[in-house]
């Protein structure tokens, strides 16, 4: 194989773009540490007691959506279909078994679509 200085480039531009961002995040942290920093110390000062809280938000957990599992198998049997009808249509002779390939993704989609209807709570 033979890399052109272009495929270099490409390369140290996702690296530097990765290491980038990973300064930026680092940074801007450490900024809103010290902005917490001189609050309390100035707090301290005024004699106003200040809480205790985390230097990192709690995140919340949101409940799963449940419309995702068959909307997911919807796009997933419909765009797996699809393209086994055009590869039966457009592939010459000596292909033409390759139709199938798309199968997996067609059984994936009716297996999630399926899914949702299994678990789905008798009152909905």
């Amino acid at each position: 194989m033979s890399y052109t200085i272009g495929d270099g480039m490409v390369t140290f531009a996702l690296a530097g773009s990765i290491i980038g961002y990973l300064y930026m995040k680092h940074e801007s942290r450490q900024k809103r540490i010290e902005i917490i920093h001189q609050e309390r110390m100035a707090a301290m000062e005024k004699g106003i007691p200040l809480p205790e809280f985390p230097l990192e938000p709690a995140r919340e957990r949101r409940q799963p959506d449940p419309a995702v599992l068959p909307i997911l198998g919807t796009v997933l049997s419909s765009l797996s279909v699809g393209a086994m009808i055009v590869l039966a249509l457009t592939l010459p002779a000596p292909s033409h078994a390759f139709w199938v390939a798309p199968l997996p993704l067609t059984f994936l989609g009716v297996g999630l679509i399926a899914f949702h209807f299994l678990q789905a709570k008798p009152g909905r």
